[in-house]
């Protein structure tokens, strides 16, 4: 009996390395859980682009989710391995075939999904709501909807309004808006500045754009409640649990809560007002500098004055919300590799000296912008958005029949269009998701406020 009784055991053991080995599977799907991953000693994420999960932002890998997943695996003690795909069928077809390990976005709780996954972290509540200005005539209730013009892109918001209209008997006057040509995060524009009075977008979109655009009203819901959270495999209970008791355990942390206020709180526009009179013949007090270091790169000090001001108000100790310093407002990361040392980024000559040398390897990055006022435009953009946005807007332009090298209604276009999904997911695209709009108005800015100091202060 003992050989016999050794053999069994033996046996078993061998059938319980393979089933809880990192290639084994239960029911066609991956059976990796918290220990393997430990073994492997980093979690790999997946996610996907949009304003609130995950996105390049000059260079610098940002988003709530990301760094809410940043937070989770640093607790694990583990590595993270970010895997960002283009949907959200997507994502659950990378999970179940255990190439990804964890879901980090707010996938929809569906019941077609409850049978393959475990849903954990934080439940979110989302809802769809009306977009519109702060005013005394703000609609309170779905029923002043009748009689009024609501534009929206196609989808799911169109869709939400065309079943609320039908509840109500009609009467909702619904545009729908061509995703090739505008982007729902456009559309938000656009109400701000009162070029239209209403559109729809979900809660979490709205109040990112609440943090650009103050003047907005997303009070009134018009859907039903759906419920999101990040997921995993049914076979990962153990990395599940963790997930779960993390998040109870931190959502009330300071850097869970710097990360919220970050991305749904912090105003997004800069604050700008005159420092000096240029009626004196002065920009700034800091004119000297951008006449000594714009001869490095060949502009007129006026450009590069013009530049600071719109990134900064001219205020060397500025911090961004994405945590851009100083002057140049340059990313933490940018101003190192610039050569600025680690806590002289809010020093102005430093500053300058770094914003400078960025502008040379942006100039030679767009050197095949023969046109050098062109360049210029390139160069700014790409300052200001991160350079591989821009090489991204100048693929779709060259896809689509535009100049890739001229910046005004070619190139231009496409950094507006790549907050919309069908362009940031277009193959040529290498960078993701991208908020254009801020971009487009900036190099449109800094040019017409350099023009204005040509006219006012001496060379």
């Amino acid at each position: 009996m003992k050989p016999l009784v050794f053999f069994c055991m033996f046996f078993s053991v061998i059938l319980l390395v393979s089933c809880t080995g990192k290639r084994s599977r239960v029911d066609g799907e991956a059976n990796i859980d918290l220990a393997d991953i430990r073994e492997r000693g980093e979690l790999i994420v997946l996610t996907a682009n949009s304003s609130t999960s995950y996105f390049n932002y000059r260079g610098e890998p940002m988003g709530f989710q990301y760094e809410l997943a940043q937070q989770f695996v640093q607790s694990l003690g583990l590595k993270m391995k970010l895997k960002v795909v283009n949907n959200t069928a997507e994502m659950v077809r990378c999970l179940l075939k255990g190439e990804g390990d964890l879901i980090a976005y707010n996938l929809d709780i569906t019941p077609a999904w409850k049978d393959s996954l475990i849903y954990c972290g934080e439940e979110n509540i989302t809802h769809q709501v009306i977009v519109q200005r702060r005013s005394r005539d703000e609609l309170k209730d779905v029923t002043q909807l009748i009689g009024k013009d609501v534009y929206v892109s196609p989808g799911k918001y169109y869709d939400r309004l065309v079943h609320l209209d039908e509840e109500l008997g009609g009467g909702i006057q619904i545009h729908e808006v061509e995703a090739d040509s505008v982007s729902a995060e456009d559309l938000i524009t656009w109400v701000s500045e009162g070029k239209i009075d209403y559109t729809v977008a979900t809660d979490e979109v709205a109040k990112i754009n609440r943090t650009y655009y103050p003047n907005l009203n997303i009070n009134l819901v018009i859907s039903f409640d759906q419920r999101a959270s990040w997921a995993v495999r049914k076979t990962s209970p153990l990395l599940a649990e963790a997930a779960d008791k993390w998040h109870k355990e931190n959502i009330n942390s300071p850097e869970f809560k710097a990360s919220a206020r970050r991305y749904f709180e912090l105003n997004k526009q800069p604050v700008h007002g005159s420092i000096l009179s240029v009626e004196d013949g002065k920009i700034s007090h800091f004119d000297d500098l951008f006449r000594k270091y714009a001869k490095e790169i060949g502009w007129d000090w006026r450009l590069l004055a013009s530049l600071a001001y719109t990134e900064s108000n001219f205020n060397p100790n500025v911090v961004s919300w994405a945590g851009a310093k100083g002057l140049m407002q340059l990313m933490p990361a940018t101003a190192h590799a610039m050569g600025i040392p680690k806590g002289k980024e809010q020093d102005p000559e430093e500053s300058i000296k770094g914003g400078v040398k960025y502008i040379a390897q942006l100039q030679n990055l767009f050197r095949k912008v023969s046109d050098k006022e062109e360049q210029v435009k390139f160069v700014l953009a790409a300052y200001n958005a991160g350079a591989g946005h821009i090489t991204d807007a100048m693929a779709l332009a060259e896809k689509y029949g535009r100049n890739p090298y001229l910046w005004e209604h070619h190139v231009d276009h496409y950094v507006l269009l790549k907050s919309n999904e069908e362009y940031y997911q277009d193959p040529v695209c290498k960078n993701g998701y991208f908020r254009g709009t801020e971009t487009y108005n900036f190099v449109r800015d800094v040019i017409d406020r350099s023009e204005m100091y040509k006219k006012k202060i001496k060379k």
